[in-house]
């Protein structure tokens, strides 16, 4: 029997699971970082990290943990309809539940006696639990001759736009600017469910980004931003 106990947490824009980039590095402008706990929590323990441009993070998907999984899963690169083995997905419902993600290493920063990882994009819910970090290895993690499956392509993208409404809100934040591109970002993935896409759609959809609720609707390839209000 073993036990993981969690050595830091991440901090990052996405406050629920609906959303959140199904691979890091599709939201450029989302930055996060790592908060280091315990006796991992001094420099002592990055020390040399800098060195590495990325990060392997491994994770728990504490969010689905009591959820249980199944030998077979389906894909939503596949239309949310075929069917493959679990161990042949990246899908979150896991035997053990433990992801992980390659991300970008922006800096290490001390705030009083917290110890941060500044990261570029990541696609984990705020709060999840960092079980290990480990460097990126560009030589032997970088395969360029690697087939990529049923996922070897980048998904495609939707247009996004803004009501008046909704960028007004926008405006009057201090970091509007910033959050506008992720909200962007994120919903030209289209988060719903495969099984809605390409079909009409007439429901508003809602998003908890930040401390934002950010309402939204979907016709064919065009997500509209219709209302932004914040918690």
């Amino acid at each position: 029997m073993y036990n993981l106990d969690p050595i830091a947490i991440i901090e990052s824009p996405y406050q629920e699971k609906f959303a959140v980039p199904r691979q890091p590095r599709l939201v450029p402008s989302a930055t996060a970082r790592v908060k280091l706990l315990g006796e991992l929590n001094c420099l002592e323990a990055v020390r040399g990290i800098e060195q590495f441009s990325h990060l392997w993070l491994l994770f728990l998907f504490d969010k689905n943990l009591s959820s249980g999984w199944k030998p077979t899963v389906r894909p939503p690169r596949l239309g949310g309809n075929e069917r493959i083995g679990v161990l042949a997905s990246r899908s979150t419902f896991r035997p053990n539940g433990i992801g992980m993600s390659a991300v970008e290493l922006k800096g290490v920063v001390k705030q009083e006696e917290q110890i941060y990882l500044e990261l570029g994009s990541v696609d984990l819910v705020n709060g999840t639990p960092i079980v290990d970090i480990k460097p990126y290895i560009p030589y032997s993690d970088a395969i360029p001759e690697a087939k990529g499956g049923y996922a070897d392509n980048e998904p495609s993208r939707s247009d996004v736009i803004f009501s008046q409404s909704a960028l007004n809100t926008l405006q009057n934040l201090p970091q509007g600017q910033t959050q506008q591109a992720v909200i962007a970002e994120v919903l030209a993935q289209d988060p719903r469910p495969a099984y809605k896409k390409n079909r009409p759609d007439p429901r508003e959809y809602a998003v908890n980004l930040y401390d934002l609720n950010v309402k939204f609707t979907v016709n064919e390839q065009l997500v509209t931003v219709t209302t932004i209000e914040r918690f």
